[in-house]
């Protein structure tokens, strides 16, 4: 088979070890087209992005492509490219099957074709849904705000996953420090990850230093700023991560697209990265990000003058009747927010 781009080892790429001893590839590739990309062409991806050496796919219910996705790693694995023991697979239960977990998995793994997760969130603290391509300003009438007791009923639904063999790991996603501190103490399996928008306008220095705290590994997703990011998600006041000159003036340095240098900057802070691409040039720039060329010391603290903590995955299609604004999803101010302080 003519290969169209150049491999890079697997071996070469660092791996984090988690809380249970199992290595997670440093960098993965993420699978939300957004609205621009077709099933299929997400998941000639992961064919591509495979093939050239990565063995870490980060996936979801939500984003809809997991058969498409799973065909494609049928696809590698029988042409020998890589086994499935190789490969780290991560999936997500998403806001609508809070109270059927089991089944959400299952269905999520019949149609990746795999017999267990290596790692699965629960994607966001809140049961809260809303339909496909909600605009900002849509509010669901069942909304709440985030409840312990709700959670908490997940969370023992996920640990079920661990005993039953279905996944090897359990995790949180778009969490905060103030629903960890409610959670943390109730959580008989503890999770080993959070997935988080990590990237050098948006650090979130605070939140960061409390998981690596509690030995949870962050995930950090949007790691370039999400320029693809749907229409929906998007604000004025947006910082543009490649655009800023701290960032430039290193990329000139490397002679690399500044994109590169956020990927760099987030795997020497330690945080696993999962940058979403469909190209082949691109994806293979994101993965050699993990093996030449560091950044220097100094570098590395010129990049902390980058963060402006301008959030772009807001969530505001989350929010509940009463909420005050997409702030209140955050904690911003240390409380979980409650129905009757939004009144």
């Amino acid at each position: 088979m003519t290969q169209e781009f150049k491999i890079i080892n697997p071996q070469c790429v660092p791996q984090v070890t988690l809380r249970t001893g199992d290595k997670m590839p440093i960098v993965g590739l993420g699978t939300f087209g957004s609205d621009r990309y077709t099933n299929q062409e997400i998941a000639d991806a992961v064919k591509a992005a495979i093939r050239m050496g990565y063995r870490h796919i980060d996936c979801a219910e939500v984003y809809q492509n997991e058969k498409e996705i799973g065909a494609a790693i049928a696809e590698v694995i029988a042409e020998g490219v890589v086994s499935r023991d190789e490969l780290w697979i991560t999936g997500k239960v998403w806001n609508n099957r809070h109270r059927e977990v089991e089944q959400s998995c299952r269905e999520s793994l019949d149609d990746l074709g795999i017999d267990y997760f290596n790692l699965y969130l629960v994607h966001w603290p809140f049961p809260n849904y809303h339909a496909p391509f909600a605009s900002p300003d849509d509010r669901n009438p069942d909304s709440q705000p985030f409840s312990v007791d709700e959670y908490m009923d997940t969370w023992r639904q996920m640990e079920g996953l661990v005993d039953k063999g279905l996944v090897k790991n359990i995790g949180t996603s778009n969490m905060t420090i103030a629903k960890f501190k409610a959670t943390l103490p109730l959580m008989q399996i503890l999770p080993v990850a959070n997935e988080m928008e990590l990237h050098p306008c948006f650090q979130q220095p605070e939140l960061f230093d409390y998981v690596v705290s509690k030995q949870i590994q962050p995930i950090g997703f949007s790691p370039i700023g999400s320029p693809r990011r749907p229409e929906r998600d998007r604000t004025e006041d947006d910082a543009i991560d490649i655009d800023h000159p701290v960032v430039q003036k290193i990329a000139k340095r490397l002679d690399v697209h500044p994109a590169v240098v956020c990927i760099k900057w987030g795997i020497q802070r330690g945080q696993v990265t999962i940058p979403f691409s469909v190209k082949s040039a691109q994806m293979f720039a994101n993965l050699q990000a993990s093996v030449q060329d560091l950044l220097t010391t100094e570098e590395m603290s010129q990049m902390e003058t980058a963060d402006c903590n301008s959030r772009l995955i807001k969530g505001q299609v989350f929010l509940w009747e009463g909420a005050s604004g997409w702030e209140d999803l955050w904690d911003l101010d240390g409380a979980i927010a409650t129905l009757v302080s939004n009144k």
